[in-house]
Protein backbone atom coordinates (compact mmCIF):
# COMPACT_ATOMS: atom_id res chain seq x y z
CA UNK A 1 0.00 0.00 0.00
CA UNK A 2 3.13 2.45 -0.39
CA UNK A 3 2.98 4.98 -3.47
CA UNK A 4 6.06 3.89 -5.38
CA UNK A 5 5.86 6.28 -8.63
CA UNK A 6 4.21 9.93 -8.37
CA UNK A 7 3.80 12.62 -11.01
CA UNK A 8 5.40 15.25 -9.10
CA UNK A 9 7.41 13.61 -5.65
CA UNK A 10 10.37 11.62 -5.46
CA UNK A 11 10.39 8.88 -3.07
CA UNK A 12 13.83 8.54 -1.48
CA UNK A 13 12.99 5.41 1.04
CA UNK A 14 15.18 4.93 3.63
CA UNK A 15 16.83 1.17 4.87
CA UNK A 16 14.18 -0.96 5.75
CA UNK A 17 13.81 -1.60 9.05
CA UNK A 18 11.32 -3.78 11.56
CA UNK A 19 9.19 -2.66 14.63
CA UNK A 20 6.03 -4.40 16.23
CA UNK A 21 2.29 -3.53 16.45
CA UNK A 22 0.79 -5.75 18.89
CA UNK A 23 3.36 -8.36 19.15
CA UNK A 24 3.38 -8.81 14.77
CA UNK A 25 6.54 -8.01 13.38
CA UNK A 26 6.02 -5.57 10.23
CA UNK A 27 8.47 -3.73 8.11
CA UNK A 28 8.88 0.00 7.99
CA UNK A 29 11.48 2.47 6.30
CA UNK A 30 13.45 5.03 8.57
CA UNK A 31 11.87 8.71 8.11
CA UNK A 32 8.02 6.67 7.88
CA UNK A 33 6.06 8.07 10.23
CA UNK A 34 4.66 4.90 12.43
CA UNK A 35 0.73 5.70 11.30
CA UNK A 36 2.30 5.69 7.45
CA UNK A 37 3.61 2.62 8.27
CA UNK A 38 0.80 0.91 9.79
CA UNK A 39 -1.37 2.15 6.85
CA UNK A 40 0.87 0.69 4.43
CA UNK A 41 0.96 -2.22 6.49
CA UNK A 42 -2.91 -2.71 5.88
CA UNK A 43 -3.95 -1.91 9.51
CA UNK A 44 -6.76 0.45 9.49
CA UNK A 45 -8.37 0.92 12.62
CA UNK A 46 -5.86 2.78 15.19
CA UNK A 47 -8.38 2.78 17.93
CA UNK A 48 -12.36 2.63 18.85
CA UNK A 49 -14.23 5.81 20.31
CA UNK A 50 -15.23 5.53 24.04
CA UNK A 51 -18.65 6.65 24.02
CA UNK A 52 -19.98 4.58 20.92
CA UNK A 53 -16.67 1.92 20.41
CA UNK A 54 -16.55 2.83 17.03
CA UNK A 55 -12.96 2.38 14.92
CA UNK A 56 -11.20 4.90 14.59
CA UNK A 57 -8.64 5.53 11.66
CA UNK A 58 -5.85 7.63 10.16
CA UNK A 59 -7.64 11.37 9.96
CA UNK A 60 -5.46 14.87 10.15
CA UNK A 61 -2.02 13.34 9.27
CA UNK A 62 -0.95 16.95 10.75
CA UNK A 63 -1.28 16.46 14.80
CA UNK A 64 -4.28 18.40 15.06
CA UNK A 65 -6.88 15.30 16.06
CA UNK A 66 -6.73 12.47 18.21
CA UNK A 67 -7.72 9.36 16.00
CA UNK A 68 -4.04 8.76 15.08
CA UNK A 69 -3.16 8.26 18.97
CA UNK A 70 -1.48 4.64 20.34
CA UNK A 71 0.78 3.20 22.58
CA UNK A 72 4.39 3.59 21.75
CA UNK A 73 6.52 1.72 24.04
CA UNK A 74 4.66 1.88 26.78
CA UNK A 75 3.85 5.42 26.60
CA UNK A 76 0.48 6.43 25.69
CA UNK A 77 -1.17 9.14 23.78
CA UNK A 78 1.12 8.83 21.41
CA UNK A 79 0.67 10.71 17.79
CA UNK A 80 1.79 8.27 15.38
CA UNK A 81 1.39 10.72 12.45
CA UNK A 82 4.06 12.45 13.94
CA UNK A 83 6.66 10.21 15.40
CA UNK A 84 8.90 8.20 13.22
CA UNK A 85 9.11 4.73 13.42
CA UNK A 86 11.96 3.01 14.70
CA UNK A 87 14.01 -0.05 14.58
CA UNK A 88 12.32 -2.92 17.63
CA UNK A 89 9.55 -0.23 18.33
CA UNK A 90 6.65 -1.50 20.01
CA UNK A 91 2.96 -0.11 18.96
CA UNK A 92 -0.06 -0.79 20.37
CA UNK A 93 -3.73 -0.31 20.07
CA UNK A 94 -4.94 1.89 23.09
CA UNK A 95 -7.93 0.56 25.47
CA UNK A 96 -9.41 3.23 26.70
Amino acid sequence: MRLTQHPILEFKRGKKIKFYFEGKELEAYEGETVASALIASGVKVFSHSKRHNRPRGFFCAIGKCSSCFMEIDGVPNQMTCMRLVQQGMQVKRQKS
